[in-house]
């Protein structure tokens, strides 16, 4: 038995700490530690059968003990928290989200047919929820082979707030067509039976009045996606979702028999406190007493768990759990790995019995325990083997690790330590569901009052704002007609006004420059312009013509043919805590194909923010580093350099690579030591801006370059990159739209979207 719940719940601590609450007692206990609290709600859910009410101070950490519960498959909900205050306004998109989980979660809480752990956070229990009587009216379930009435349906959906579009883009949408409904609903879907968020538009398929199918939608496409067995819709209109004073608690809707697990009491009032006095509009909020004395007067079994001891409750009993934090761990590998198997050697516990002690690492995916066992084997020297045997890995999400001391003598204690925790990893939480595809954007469009634009004939001007006029000449209109038009004013130097036709505006588009600041108007009639063109046209051909003498040169340029994927590439991609998306996949696999072919790869990797380009970039890049081969990562920004270098060395963690970066935040001393490290092939991934395109910066084996947002570089650096795509392979990555039609000699390289 390995489940860090299952053993806590057999250890006769927690039996004792059971067997009071169960009787109705108040326990004030200390070992609030790690992640302590969600392991002991878990693990008296298991052994009482009762439900729990995991009461604890900060957002995130009921976010952190709903991954926990849910990865060792307690049943458990989470009261979210409204982060927009009553009164303040802000986001009506956000808010609704917000508002949908919420009456999502009362409605299962209310149908719950077995004990569920209910994560809480103060903050979301000062919110009141809807009336149980108000539900009925905010949701609508529906199932395939179910007869609903359309007409009823879209009835309902207005009056819920949906907004009748002819397709849908944005959640709160709803389009009819034919026989075909579909919804896109706020916060996502909810699929089955289940309140799983699934965040795409569903198409219902009526046949008559019955539902036959069920849909998701591909909204790059508006085609069917999978298939689904249900969908409860949820209203999008904030107005009715905010509950009001006639609100009541969530707390009024747990049963009775529940038992409260109150974690850090002061710093729960605390966070109440400073939370009810950023309030500007008490409706629909209760202060933190209020949800004390609730929590006192209906639940009459309660654990009060801190750190320290510290009472906050009537206390039948008092106890001290013997639990402590899990030690640091070393940054380099080898000395993790020791370090970890010791923990399994005879300790004295805090009630003074000598014990050994069993450890148990979670990880979050077979690719993490499959790289654990590789590491505990390559650091094997001057480990004690039959300490080794008592070390094991479960694959489970843990936040913070604990170690759990034997009460008595002769019992085996454990520690129970995440893998990221291990390897000094930055704390990543267990995703579960699929990235959203990447939606094609259109910075050009959504013009500003102020903004700067480009009139293809008259150069760069002021967008002033639209106006209503008569023209003097319309084709088919007759003299002295009152028929208007809309026109976009731009306003060039000396004040000169141009007013161009809205049927014309193809020839405005937004200024997108590099200029650092406001860039000059252009003057209205003046030849400045018109040269500028003729300059700007001569340098395309100029670097249309070099693309394609690189493009000439690399045809027959032998390059760095990759190997295949062995065991460590795909450990490496299994421990990526997302699913990947259909695009990632198919960007990943012309990378990797291109790295395996003999000539050098320039490859395109175009999506939005936050949608995995970065991803595929460290995957490419592990593939060079194990065969040897050098990577430099060029990026426009020291910010972005810092956070790519976070990004790489928490993703290469437990592997045998060295990542470094140059920028301004290095000292003179640490650029020349990391430059002399590279020079001597010690460095594997070198991260930095422009400075990596100095001419003091030499590789020993360069095989892969990845250039991100290659764009904001000036054009003497693209220069030097031209030279570098002779010899090695080149990835770009890119969030800015590019022309679906455009045929430049830039696209005769391949081109992926992620």
């Amino acid at each position: 038995m390995h489940e860090p719940v299952d053993i806590l719940g057999s250890d006769a601590s927690i039996a004792a700490l059971c067997d009071a609450v169960a009787s109705g007692r108040r326990v004030v206990a200390t070992g609030a530690v790690g992640s302590m609290p969600s392991l002991l709600a878990g693990a008296m859910r298991r052994r009482l059968d009762r439900p729990i009410v995991l009461m604890v101070a900060h957002l995130d950490d009921a976010d952190e003990a709903l991954d926990e519960l849910e990865s060792a498959g307690i049943a458990a909900v989470r009261l979210p928290a409204l982060e927009t205050l009553p009164g303040e306004g802000g986001d009506d998109a956000g808010a609704i989200e917000q508002l949908t989980e919420r009456i999502l979660v009362v409605r299962e809480t209310i149908a719950a047919e077995r004990p569920l752990v209910h994560v809480c956070s103060i903050q979301s229990c000062m919110q009141l929820v809807p009336m149980v009587e108000r539900l009925e009216a905010m949701i609508r379930t529906l199932r395939k082979g179910e007869d609903h009435k359309r007409e009823a349906l879209i009835e309902w959906l207005a009056a819920a707030g949906y907004s009748r579009v002819e397709a849908v883009e944005e959640p709160g949408d709803f389009a009819l067509r034919g026989g075909l409904l579909d919804i896109f609903p706020p916060g996502g879907a909810s699929v089955g039976d289940a309140s799983i968020s699934s965040g795409a538009p569903v198409r219902l398929d009526f046949f008559g009045d019955t539902l036959e199918r069920i849909t998701e939608i591909d909204l790059d496409t508006q085609g069917s996606d999978r298939e689904v067995g249900g969908v409860t819709l949820v209203v999008a209109d904030p107005m009715k979702a905010r509950p009001d004073d006639s609100g009541v608690s969530y707390l009024s809707l747990v049963p009775k028999n529940a038992i409260v697990v109150l974690v850090e009491t002061m710093e729960v009032v605390e966070q109440g406190r400073g939370y009810f006095e950023r309030v500007t509009s008490g409706h629909g909020i209760v202060g933190p007493p209020s949800v004390l004395k609730l929590l006192e007067t209906r639940f009459h079994a309660m654990v009060e768990l801190n750190q320290f001891s510290a009472g906050g409750v009537s206390a039948d009993h008092r106890m001290q759990l013997p639990v402590s934090p899990c030690p640091a761990f070393s940054q380099d590998v080898k000395e993790a790995m020791r370090k970890l198997v010791s923990l399994a050697g005879e300790h004295r516990s805090t009630v003074g019995a000598t014990h050994g002690r069993r450890v148990v690492v979670c990880c979050q995916n077979a690719g993490e325990r499959s790289r654990l066992a590789e590491l505990l084997e390559e650091s094997k020297e001057g480990i004690d083997p039959a300490l080794a045997t008592r070390v094991s890995s479960i694959e489970r999400y843990l936040h913070r690790g604990v170690v759990w001391d034997a009460s008595s003598e002769g019992e085996v204690g454990h520690v129970f330590v995440p893998y990221h925790e291990v390897l000094n990893r930055f704390t990543v939480r267990r995703r579960t569901g699929r990235l959203r595809a990447a939606r094609a954007m259109d910075t050009f469009l959504d013009l500003q009052v102020g903004d700067h634009v480009v009139h293809v004939d008259h150069g760069i001007a002021k967008f002033t704002g639209l106006t209503l006029l008569t023209p003097r000449e319309m084709p088919g209109k007759k003299a002295g007609s009152v028929d208007q038009e809309e026109f976009l004013t731009l306003e060039f130097a000396g004040r000169s006004k141009l007013h161009v036709p809205a049927s014309q505006i193809e020839k405005v588009q937004k200024y997108v420059g590099g200029f650092s600041g406001s860039p000059p108007l252009s003057t209205l009639g003046g030849v400045k312009w018109k040269h500028q063109k003729e300059r700007a046209a001569e340098s395309v051909r100029d670097l249309a013509a070099e693309l394609l003498r690189v493009r000439a040169a690399r045809e027959h340029m032998p390059g760095q043919a990759f190997p295949g994927d062995t065991n460590w590439q795909r450990e490496f991609e299994a421990e990526f805590p997302y699913t990947e998306t259909d695009d990632q996949l198919a960007a990943l696999a012309e990378i990797k194909r291109d790295m395996q072919a003999a000539r050098p790869m320039d490859r395109l990797i175009c999506g939005d923010v936050g949608f995995g380009k970065t991803e595929l970039a460290i995957r490419a890049a592990f593939k060079a580093c194990e065969f040897g081969k050098q990577v430099a990562v060029l990026v426009p920004t020291t910010v972005l350099a810092e956070q790519h270098e976070r990004t790489f060395r928490s993703r290469f963690a437990g592997y045998p690579f060295r990542i470094e970066s140059l920028s301004r935040f290095k000292t003179n001393k640490e650029a020349n030591d990391i430059l002399a490290a590279l020079r001597k092939g010690h460095v594997d991934v070198i991260i930095g801006t422009h400075r990596l395109l100095s001419g003091d910066v030499r590789f020993s084996d360069l095989g892969l370059v990845v250039v991100d947002e290659e764009q904001r570089f000036g054009v003497e650096h693209k220069e030097a990159l031209l030279k570098l795509r002779l010899t090695v392979d080149v990835i770009t990555l890119s969030a800015t739209p590019i022309p679906a039609r455009c045929t430049c000699p830039c696209w005769a390289s391949g081109t992926s979207r992620a």
